[in-house]
């Protein structure tokens, strides 16, 4: 039922169709009571949908702590936090660099320690959008010192061939190799 229909025990009527003023009825004690015993019910329903749907929400929840020094990835929104932060583009990352934790801020909220080109953006975060960065040897990319001559070119050394296989098209084959 409506929740004027629960409240006042008739249906809703639009201004079209008003009663005259001598049908009006005055509230007694019965249909206060009637009233008062509607709401107790619309109450507890509410709250049956609620325990539902926390049930449900709770099962897919992973519970997360994080601790002051922990290194945590950002989550950018898709539209608006991909321009706050510099990225945009279908090709922007989903998360972005690692930044330490400040301290927690009650129990869901994180203050992170931000950079300086970052000073526009607010340092206090949900934890859901934040994830454990576990770092990997891997991240950590070791580069040389490139020789480039006077035309700004520079020589290739291969270190190994990793893979191959050849691509058939309709009437030629095309030899790919991966070399590292």
């Amino acid at each position: 039922m409506a929740l004027y229909e629960s409240l006042y025990g008739q249906k809703f009527r639009s201004s079209i169709h008003w009663n005259e003023a001598s049908e009006r009825k005055f509230l007694g004690i019965e249909e206060v009571d009637k009233v008062t015993e509607d709401i107790k019910k619309i109450r507890e329903r509410l709250q049956t949908s609620i325990d539902q749907q926390r049930k449900y929400v709770d099962r897919h929840r992973r519970p997360l702590a994080f601790e002051a020094g922990d290194k945590l990835l950002l989550k950018v929104a898709s539209l608006n936090g991909a321009l706050r932060f510099g990225k945009k583009g279908k090709l922007c990352p989903r998360y972005i660099r690692p930044f330490s934790v400040v301290e927690k801020i009650g129990m869901v909220a994180y203050r992170l320690a931000l950079p300086p080109t970052l000073a526009q953006v607010h340092d206090l975060f949900h934890e859901y959008i934040l994830r454990k960065y576990v770092e990997d040897l891997s991240h950590v990319l070791s580069y040389e010192q490139l020789e480039v001559d006077s035309k700004l070119c520079y020589e290739e050394n291969q270190i190994r061939i990793l893979d191959r296989k050849d691509m058939v098209l309709r009437n030629k084959t095309i030899p790919l190799v991966k070399v590292q």
